[in-house]
């Protein structure tokens, strides 16, 4: 099968399309003819040796695609089925893929929309499950109208909780629509925070890592009401918690997400898509921030 792979570490121009022998699932896994597979910050973080030392490297964590052959013990769906999920491997942007963790594509949903749901919904559910989000909380998130922000904004509004969260001033009529009061970051963007919900705000979580953990952690009393996904750094400096995967993941928001798309609470719209043999242009466009929405790499 093609894959993405690189065997140095640098910029885009290390990655490189290459022949690998085709993956086969093992016991509870599917394999999927890969259509569509996220592209996340996490690749180019990756692929510039931030991350794991070993070489040569595959990416990609999730996919979407047409299930071709099954592990043993599943039973839940067949070949033929349309699933997305996560892949345990790393190896999803590839024409075929293993995934451990599956549900059916909602039936409004192309496979690059689909492609760009499992990262996104499980950090965002995992974060918030972290924090205790429920009905009747009150939570502010730090990048609000980031994929991963977005998705946390709906899933917290999906609970029954009120969300404030920061954006640019052209992202906060988007805002709005999922369910959030924006305000503007920057300076002064504690107090702007407080005018809104002058009984408090008991619970933050940092999406966007930049720098605001302390003016969090005043906000709402604590660093143990503070979660971030974005500053590792950060997190240790101030005491407060970095979610990780590590710590256990939220797998099943993948099986509830179909339910809340279908009735239109939520979405998670796809910036731009590229063929797979385009996965350098790929990851200069995402490290490059210019592109509002999740970056989906195609395959025929």
């Amino acid at each position: 099968m093609k894959a993405a792979r690189f065997s140095r570490f640098g910029g885009p121009e290390v990655l490189e399309i290459v022949d690998l022998p085709d993956p086969h699932p093992g016991p509870g896994e599917v394999r999927i003819a890969v259509r569509g597979a996220g592209v996340n910050a996490s690749d180019w973080k990756k692929r510039q040796g931030l991350m794991d030392p070993e070489l040569p490297q595959t990416l990609g964590y999730e996919a979407a695609g047409i299930v071709d052959e099954l592990g043993a013990g599943v039973t839940d769906v067949a070949v033929g089925d349309r699933v997305f999920g996560a892949s345990p491997y790393g190896a999803a942007q590839a024409e075929l893929a293993a995934l451990s963790s599956y549900s059916p594509i909602p039936a409004s949903l192309d496979f690059d929309a689909a492609a760009a749901l499992p990262a996104a919904v499980e950090t965002a559910a995992r974060a918030l499950d972290q924090l205790g989000v429920e009905s009747g909380s009150t939570v502010f998130i730090n990048g609000a109208s980031g994929s991963v922000g977005s998705a946390a904004v709906q899933l917290a509004v999906a609970r029954g909780a009120r969300v404030i969260g920061t954006g640019s001033p052209s992202t906060h009529d988007l805002l709005r629509s999922l369910g959030a009061e924006p305000v503007a970051y920057g300076v002064g963007m504690a107090d702007r925070v407080r005018a809104l919900a002058p009984d408090g705000v008991g619970l933050a979580l940092d999406v966007a890592g930049s720098g605001v953990l302390p003016d969090l952690i005043d906000l709402v009393g604590g660093p143990e009401f503070v979660i971030t996904i974005a500053d590792f750094a950060g997190a240790q400096q101030y005491g407060v918690r970095f979610s990780r995967g590590d710590s256990g993941r939220a797998i099943y928001a993948l099986a509830q997400i179909g339910d809340l798309i279908e009735s239109g609470r939520f979405s998670l719209p796809v910036g731009q898509t590229f063929p797979l043999t385009d996965i350098a242009e790929a990851h200069r466009v995402g490290e490059e921030g210019l592109v509002r929405g999740k970056l989906v790499l195609l395959i025929d």
